[in-house]
Formats: C-alpha cells, structure tokens, sequence
C-alpha cells in the first residue's frame, strides 16, 4: 500500500493551497489525477503569475512544472526525500492572464537513486505552452525524519 498516493488521492478535484511546498500554495493549481507514474494539476494564469508583457513568466511555468514532479515523485512511495537536481525547459508558445492551463507529469525512469519525469504544461487549445526533464535523487533524508 502506498501512503502518499493514497493521501493524493484525497485531493483529487481539491485546491492545492495547503501543502508543504508554500510556492506550490502560492500557485494554488487544482489536483486533477494522480497515480504512481503520472500527475495532472491545472492552474489560472493570475497578473502575479506574469511578467511585463503580461504573459506566463518562464521562473513561475518553471516552478509549475518542477512542484508538479515534485509532488508527482512524492506519490511514487520512496521512503526518502527526493529532490531535484536538474530541471531542462523548453518555451514554446505563451499563456495570458486569465487562461486556464494543465501541467502534466509523467514518470518516464524509475531507479534505485535517480527518478526521471517529464513535464508539459498545455492551454484548453491544447497548444503546448512549455516542456521540462527533470531528474531527482534520493538523499539521506527519510519522509518519516521530516514528519510525512
């Protein structure tokens, strides 16, 4: 049985605005699916969420789609705390204030110290607005040491 899928589960169609992570709260995205391998949160576009020319700054789509797998990795069951130690992202199009966007994550390698995800953030339209890899690793840290 595993823990933390099962607590992801809960959140299922829930705000994501109580969490560990206090910029994942900040982005406050919508938990849609989650399973072992894979997650789906949406997100609102907000003002705060953009830069000058009013669109997806690149630093928050970034930090979407590194919470996601962070969040997704969590649900993998790993008794240890993983953490990232690249995140490789392409900008492809844009996302204006008020639009509706998915971050998808999926796991694409499972090994004893190194997870590897894949992350998309797509519009309604479908049109991809960003993509990422990123790896983490497992650290000396248990989840229990920290109170998960």
């Amino acid at each position: 049985m595993n823990k933390a899928l099962d607590q992801f589960k809960q959140l299922e169609g829930k705000k994501l605005d109580k969490m560990p992570s206090k910029a994942g709260n900040w982005l406050a995205g919508t938990l849609l699916e989650i399973e072992e391998d894979r997650i789906k949160v949406s997100y609102t576009v907000s003002s705060e969420m953009c830069n000058p020319a009013k669109i997806l700054h690149g630093g928050v789509a970034s930090l979407m789609m590194d919470d996601v797998i962070g969040m997704g990795n969590f649900a993998t069951g790993s008794e240890y705390l993983m953490t990232s130690i690249n995140l490789n992202v392409d900008f492809l199009s844009s996302a204006h204030n008020g639009e509706k966007i998915e971050v998808s994550a999926k796991l694409v390698r499972s090994g004893a110290n190194l997870n590897h995800w894949d992350a998309v953030i797509t519009k309604e339209s479908g049109r991809i607005v960003a993509k990422a890899s990123s790896n983490m690793i497992k650290t000396h840290v248990t989840l229990s040491d920290l109170g998960f």
